[in-house]
């Protein structure tokens, strides 16, 4: 089956399920199931739950996947409300790859482009918040609040004062439109487009990504503390350093012993508080090879932790 996107580091997120034992492998973002597939043909013995808040994945994934049926179920849903309530057991794997589909970016009327004629970047089509919304409703300060704590733009006062000034003399409707009043605030320069971080923080906000990604970590801590994820692999890609700021924290707190104050005289914690460890205390990124054949994985980081026994 033609795919219209290429699953990220595939070979190194299949090599660090290398140990996985027969249970279910939990992708938190299915999207267009390429992760999936390869992990359902690699490892004969799992079975298989699916995550997706994009209709249009899980109809085109169900297809895919029709060959693993009788052991692959889909949910409907964000990983933050899905994830928790999941009944099936022993999880013995879980993955995340926390990007935006190639196919989300290149499909003109969903609106994550700088080309398209829409102004939406929703993830589930069915949302009630859209990037119109937020470009032509919020305020100055909740605009500048999303651009520097999510975009991390420099100019994100100019460029919130740009969107104010020209809403008010006609709604905003496209993604074009907004991509040349950032570009007339944002100076041209270095390797991406101007209103690429501008872009990332309205989608952020749009689709409660980080959000998402805490809910996510949260619910792993939870069910790891509850014993429910004993040599559990844990697999997270992330793809700006919002993200992976999130994810390598919390790995760092999980395989931390001692929760004790640091200016403390001595340890009365019991050093007990350990779930497990890093695999790879550096992150996997694409290989020169991966680089040449998919731009978009250049930025993608790979973490894995293992819940301990």
């Amino acid at each position: 089956m033609n795919t219209p996107h290429i699953p990220v580091l595939l070979n190194e997120v299949l090599s660090g399920f290398k140990d996985i034992q027969s249970g279910y492998f939990v992708d938190c973002t299915l999207g267009y199931a390429g992760h999936s597939e390869a992990m359902l043909q690699t490892y004969k013995d799992i079975k298989h739950i699916g995550i997706d808040r994009d209709d249009e994945a899980l109809k085109f994934s169900e297809n895919r996947l029709m060959a693993f049926s009788d052991k692959s179920k889909l949910y409907k849903g964000t990983f933050s409300t899905v994830f928790p309530m999941l009944k099936e057991s022993p999880i013995v794997g879980v993955l995340a790859d926390f990007g935006v589909s190639s196919l989300q970016l290149d499909k003109m009327e969903r609106g994550f482009s700088f080309l398209s004629e829409n102004l939406d970047m929703r993830m589930d089509s069915s949302a009630t918040l859209s990037a119109y919304e937020v470009v032509n409703g919020y305020d100055q300060e909740k605009l500048e609040y999303i651009l520097n704590h999510y975009g991390e733009v420099r100019s994100y006062r100019r460029v919130a004062s740009a969107i104010i000034e020209a809403r008010s003399k006609k709604p905003i409707e496209s993604a074009v439109e907004l991509s040349d009043i950032i570009c007339s605030v944002v100076p041209k320069g270095g390797k991406i487009h101007p209103a690429t971080l501008s872009f990332q923080g309205i989608r952020i906000e749009v689709n409660a990504e980080l959000y998402e990604i805490e809910a996510l970590l949260d619910a792993l801590e939870e069910r790891a503390k509850r014993g429910e994820l004993k040599e559990c692999i844990v697999s997270l890609i992330t793809f700006h350093s919002l993200e992976d700021r999130l994810v390598k924290n919390r790995y760092k707190e999980w395989s931390t012993a001692c929760i004790c104050d640091a200016n403390a005289m001595r340890c009365t914690c019991g050093k007990n508080h350990q779930l497990g460890k890093m695999l790879v205390r550096k992150p996997i990124t694409a290989t020169k090879d991966e680089l040449k054949t998919n731009a978009r994985s250049r930025s993608a980081k790979l973490r894995t932790f293992i819940f301990k026994g």
